[in-house]
């Protein structure tokens, strides 16, 4: 070949494969930098990155409780991230992380030449860290180009963009930021989406906890989350995880003898996948996101006006109802809990929150659940109580089948009611909940109509427990199982509550300066009503029957002779008024049988009542959060100090305590001495509706107010024994249990010690109506004065 043949093919080769290329690249960066081809990230979207950011719910002793999500995200430092999470992700990533500005040329020749050419891939691919992510920040264009011209056109301009994008995030980041942004925001399977929801989720640390064979292994995800997944591909994540070892060792990260021991060792998950259905305090948070996500009440979504009147009244004096709509971004936007990344610190104990759990579970699953089992065995499989006729039942079934979203599909489908019973009488698999299964669930063959019945035997029980002085609910469990069971049986259920109300009768009677120890007649009261009478009857006769018998006596029993007697006495509207300041916001007929409790109220207003008696009288709003912070940690609102209002006299709430302290010691929850040896001042009140349809418990001691609830779905589903479905045998065995071990936990500073303080004009008057001797002249009388005796209602909430 001549000399000038040689420079003009030179030519052509310096022209052609660096010349123009270099030009035509050159010319497309700056295109794309001026946003020709689409828009690019500004500064300020560098500076601050969107992306759907997990709210995190804190307990008040710092536990992570759980999130709110689309993506279940949650942002670290970089100082919070192990070491050996670093090392493992530069090492198998981005071996060159610390040597290039954004754009690794040698890694890109490499690719073409090493990875294409000769099919090794020991070096990883041409992206650098930074560059993907660029790619996670400010994804990529999803549309589906038919024309290839099209596809492979967009994917590089798309590929210049990151390149753009990859090296302006150099200059605005160290590189420190750029790789803990990176881990962030990643996917890393098991809806754990950046380090810190996949560390909790595959190993249950927190990511600076994690060890080399652990950061391995999650290093080794990233690059394909489902096939290198631990669970569901055990020996292909071990190679993936042994093969990031090696590219730690090759980078001098890890020795050859730690990769010798470590090589060879199994994968130890402690796999627990974050979801809104896992975790501690379900029902707690929920309760918390709706409350947080209210909207303002608007009447016509309302089909009471008393219901919009109480929502109305919570928007204007609970901030953290309506919180995302009352507080405002910096742009001006709403917030959105699903994706703003919050902390939110809440007054739930994690360790009280777990004891009642225990304490509910414990109790359903070991002993009510079996009891009510071998009673439906016992009355040849029907599950509807005695008291319900065969054309009820049926009637029950059928409103039941209507119900469900089965039922819905088939009628629209414009199936019969004969095909659509063929249907429901099928034998079909399905996966449903058992007490005895793992994780409560089982795989069984069962027809829709058989597993509907199911459900209808299936107990159900709420608890709450909150300190009577600041309002902080320390834990609250609304039903047996989140995934299964979505209904609130604390704050969105309503149940009829028995004989629970009394003491608000009997609080009247206190207030008007009647003594504990006052005697009135056990015997029947007939009410007349419009053209007809009413006589209560008591549950069963006792010795005392026709005699006079002390107030103390009465509440201790829950006899309902004396309760009549009272509500004559005093009317039906001052016990509903009374029930209102005391912290109950349902609607209460003012009816003379009032004092049986057929009132439909939630187990959160029952325990806020009671925990008045725990708290000198003063009423104390239940308060779910203590503060709100951004993911940066800025204080967003903080709640101080809840709500207070005096409902009763200090006098009158220390009477109610020496009253209900009697039922413990001497009456219908007695029990709590004998089977669960509680010490200490402790208050109660057991509560039994009609059939035994509903059992309630509700107890105080000085430092706590607590009550429980437990009944079926349908109220015609119930125990046919009072002793196991009544309040004592069915509800306060979940107090007695929760209040084992807090007493047993040291670290809680609730102590049987502690006791009721009696105001000053009262410690020199006798509660023990063993010595009482009733005077002329009542000296409670001296104690309150006679302006106390018919004191109005103060409706400051109602």
């Amino acid at each position: 070949m001549t000399s000038r043949k040689k420079k003009f093919w030179f030519a052509v080769i310096l022209w052609g494969i660096i010349v123009l290329p270099t030009a035509f690249l050159s010319i497309m960066l700056s295109m794309i930098s001026n946003e020709r081809f689409g828009k690019m990230p500004s500064f300020e979207e560098l500076e601050n990155p969107k992306s759907n950011a997990a709210s995190e719910v804190y307990s008040e002793d710092r536990k992570l409780l759980g999130t709110f999500h689309i993506e279940n995200r949650s942002f670290v430092a970089f100082e919070d991230i192990s070491p050996n999470l670093i090392k493992a992700v530069i090492a198998t990533e981005d071996a060159r992380f610390s040597r290039h500005s954004g754009i690794d040329m040698v890694a890109l020749g490499r690719v073409l030449v090493r990875t294409i050419s000769l099919g090794d891939r020991s070096q990883g691919g041409g992206s650098t860290i930074t560059q993907q992510l660029a790619k996670q920040l400010f994804p990529r264009d999803s549309y589906d180009y038919r024309n290839p011209f099209q596809k492979y056109g967009n994917l590089f301009i798309i590929k210049l963009k990151e390149w753009i994008t990859a090296v302006k995030l150099e200059r605005n980041y160290t590189k420190n930021e750029i790789v803990a942004m990176y881990l962030n925001v990643v996917p890393f399977g098991s809806n754990a989406f950046g380090i810190s929801a996949a560390a909790a989720t595959f190993f249950n640390k927190a990511p600076s906890q994690l060890l080399v064979e652990e950061a391995a292994l999650l290093a080794g995800v990233i690059n394909a989350p489902t096939r290198y997944s631990p669970v569901r591909n055990y020996y292909p994540a071990m190679a993936r995880r042994n093969f990031v070892m090696r590219q730690m060792v090759r980078a001098g990260y890890l020795g050859p003898e730690n990769y010798a021991l470590l090589n060879e060792s199994p994968i130890n998950l402690k796999y627990q996948q974050q979801d809104h259905n896992t975790g501690l305090a379900t029902y707690f948070r929920e309760r918390l996101r709706q409350t947080m996500n209210a909207r303002q009440p608007e009447r016509q979504r309302y089909a009471t006006r008393y219901d919009y009147l109480v929502d109305s009244l919570e928007w204007e004096q609970n901030p953290l109802y309506g919180w995302c709509s009352k507080n405002r971004k910096p742009g001006g936007e709403a917030y959105d809990v699903n994706r703003d990344g919050l902390k939110i610190y809440t007054t739930i104990n994690s360790k009280m929150q777990q004891y009642a759990e225990e304490a509910l579970t414990d109790h359903l699953k070991n002993t009510l659940q079996p009891a009510l089992d071998e009673e439906i065995k016992w009355k040849g499989g029907r599950v509807f109580g005695n008291n319900i006729s065969k054309e009820d039942e049926q009637m029950f079934i059928e409103r039941a089948i209507k119900q469900t979203e089965r039922y819905r599909v088939l009628r629209n489908a414009g199936f019969s009611w004969e095909k659509i019973m063929n249907n429901f009488r099928t034998p079909t698999e399905m996966t449903i909940f058992n007490w005895q299964g793992e994780g409560n669930e089982v795989e069984v063959k069962i027809s829709p109509l058989d597993s509907l019945k199911y459900y209808k035997a299936l107990l159900r029980a709420s608890f709450m427990a909150m300190n009577p002085h600041t309002g902080h609910i320390k834990a609250y469990v609304g039903g047996p199982n989140f995934r299964h069971f979505k209904y609130d049986m604390v704050r969105q259920g309503k149940r009829q509550i028995g004989s629970t109300i009394k003491p608000f009768l009997y609080t009247i009677a206190m207030q008007e300066g009647l003594h504990p120890c006052h005697k009135v007649p056990n015997i029947p009261q007939t009410f007349a009503e419009a053209d007809s009478s009413w006589t209560p009857r008591n549950a069963s006769p006792t010795s005392m029957d026709g005699k006079m018998v002390t107030l103390k006596w009465g509440l201790s029993l829950s006899v309902n002779y004396i309760s009549a007697w009272l509500i004559k006495q005093f009317n039906p509207q001052n016990m509903v008024d009374l029930c209102h300041k005391m912290g109950i916001e349902s609607y209460i007929p003012p009816v003379n049988s009032i004092f049986l409790g057929t009132a439909e109220v939630s187990l959160h207003e029952m325990v806020n009542a009671y925990a008045t008696y725990a708290n000198k009288g003063v009423r104390v709003m239940p308060m779910m959060v203590t503060r709100i912070e951004d993911r940066n940690g800025n204080v967003l609102t903080s709640f101080g100090n809840a709500p207070k209002v005096e409902a009763i006299s200090e006098q009158t709430a220390y009477l109610m305590t020496n009253l209900l302290q009697a039922v413990v010691n001497n009456g219908t929850a007695i029990r709590l001495r004998g089977m669960y040896s509680l010490p200490g001042q402790i208050g109660g009140k057991t509560g039994t509706t009609q059939s035994q349809a509903d059992g309630w418990f509700m107890g105080i001691t000085p430092q706590l107010a607590a009550g429980a609830w437990v009944g079926c779905e349908d109220r015609t589903v119930h125990f046919e024994s009072l002793r196991t479905g009544g309040g004592s045998g069915s509800a306060l065995p979940i107090f007695g249990l929760f209040m084992q071990k807090v007493y047993a936990d040291k670290s809680l500073d609730i102590s049987p010690e502690a006791q009721f303080e009696a105001p000053l004009n009262l410690r020199a008057i006798n509660l023990d109506c063993n010595t009482y001797e009733e005077n002329a002249e009542n000296p409670l009388l001296d104690s309150f004065g006679k302006s106390k005796q018919k004191k109005k209602v103060d409706d400051e909430f109602f």
